[in-house]
């Protein structure tokens, strides 16, 4: 699936070991985060099911529903008959609950998203330029937001419950692989953007690394099943990534843990480098143009980037060959179950970058290691600004699935 829609599935798809409830006094709002976590990770569910997943009393687990249920986060299905005694009612997440705004603030572009309480994309926006400046960044989003709120209704517009602003931390750092003027980037290290946007809206805004907040995006929204523990990559204009831990996204005390573009690994004539200087697209860019290639489209159409030959295909083979080193070391490490990758690319592209790196473990010396399955991510080319918009429903109706966010 390439947009962030609620995982379905049975009941039993949640781990109710470490998704427990209690009947104590003044613990409202940790249950009612618990049933709507359990009714996203799970589809509808009845209060039967609610209280043998979470170990709260049948009384406590209705109260809780159907004040869910007048909020207008839950809303009713049809009864389910059984063989025997009362008709269940199975309770699922109302999409028009909460309405949530992510923005991606990347190298190459800039992306607005708005998602409903499900998950499922309202309206997307995209801005593409040659570098990031924090002048024209905060007029995309003051327009852009303007815009979707024009389509809600005053209803909806009401429910918008915050937005999430995924950014990679200390852009200016970046001025010389970004190809921008040195006292543009330098803006970025005055401004404090989540202070400036909530300047401009009634609703919270929250901050986070943007390759963190993508494997939020696929923690929240994407198709993992029953996967608890697994480091995630993206790939874009730089690659980074995150990592997840007993279910949940793990960013460590300075929120920088999962800073994988940072990794060393074999580089040219086996000095070590860091992955970002290897499996970054931004690589690809320049290895393009000094073909003679405008590259443009990388950054403007995600979806198809044509015929490329075979600058692509060194591009993967070397950026497949990093990325198996990053996880084997990885794996040294921690016990992942599993390596996600995904990134700003043809989704055919990102099949043939993961047989690549699933190539490239084969010939790695892991004697002693569990290696992780690698797979590709599901959530696709927009992970970041999902992340984004995951960043205040995971802070204000789920169970511990994101991490605290911050500003610059």
């Amino acid at each position: 699936m390439e947009a962030g829609n609620a995982r379905q599935g049975s009941p039993d798809v949640a781990d109710s070991q470490h998704l427990r409830g209690t009947n104590q006094s003044g613990m409202r709002d940790h249950n009612e985060r618990l049933v709507l976590s359990l009714v996203r990770q799970s589809g509808a569910l009845a209060k039967s099911d609610i209280a043998r997943m979470t170990g709260l009393s049948a009384q406590t687990v209705s109260v809780i529903m159907r004040e869910l249920e007048d909020d207008g986060l839950l809303l009713r299905q049809e009864p389910v008959r059984g063989k025997i005694g009362q008709p269940s009612v199975p309770m699922a997440l109302n999409p028009e609950g909460a309405f949530f705004i992510g923005l991606k603030i990347g190298r190459r572009s800039a992306e607005l998203v708005l998602i409903d309480f499900l998950g499922n994309t309202r309206t997307m926006l995209q801005n593409s330029y040659r570098y990031p400046a924090p002048r024209d960044t905060v007029d995309f989003v003051r327009s852009g937001i303007a815009q979707m709120r024009a389509s809600l209704t005053r209803e909806q517009d009401k429910r918008i419950a915050g937005l999430g602003v995924a950014m990679p931390f200390e852009l200016w750092n970046w001025v010389d692989t970004a190809g921008a003027p040195r006292e543009i980037m330098e803006e970025w290290r005055n401004r404090d953007m989540r202070t400036d946007l909530q300047a401009l809206f009634p609703f919270p805004v929250y901050l986070q690394n943007d390759a963190t907040s993508a494997c939020g995006a696929e923690l929240v929204f994407g198709d993992i099943g029953a996967l608890r523990d697994f480091v995630y990559f993206y790939i874009g204009a730089f690659a980074g990534g995150g990592v997840v831990l007993n279910g949940r996204l793990y960013s460590g005390p300075t929120g920088n843990a999962g800073a994988l573009g940072s990794m060393p690994v074999p580089g040219p004539a086996g000095r070590p480098t860091q992955l970002i200087d290897i499996a970054s697209i931004a690589i690809l860019e320049a290895a393009l143009n000094d073909q003679g290639v405008d590259a443009s489209h990388l950054w403007s159409s995600p979806e198809e980037w044509g015929e490329l030959g075979s600058a692509l295909d060194q591009w993967l083979a070397t950026a497949g060959d990093a990325l198996a080193y990053a996880i084997v070391a990885s794996a040294s490490v921690i016990d992942f179950e599993s390596a996600v990758i995904d990134g700003w690319m043809p989704s055919a592209i990102r099949a043939r970058l993961v047989a690549a790196v699933q190539a490239s473990i084969r010939q790695i010396d892991v004697e002693g290691l569990r290696i992780p399955s690698v797979r590709e991510g599901t959530v696709g080319i927009h992970a970041r600004a999902l992340g984004g918009a995951s960043l205040p429903l995971s802070e204000r109706f789920l169970v511990n699935a994101s991490v605290p966010s911050r500003g610059n």
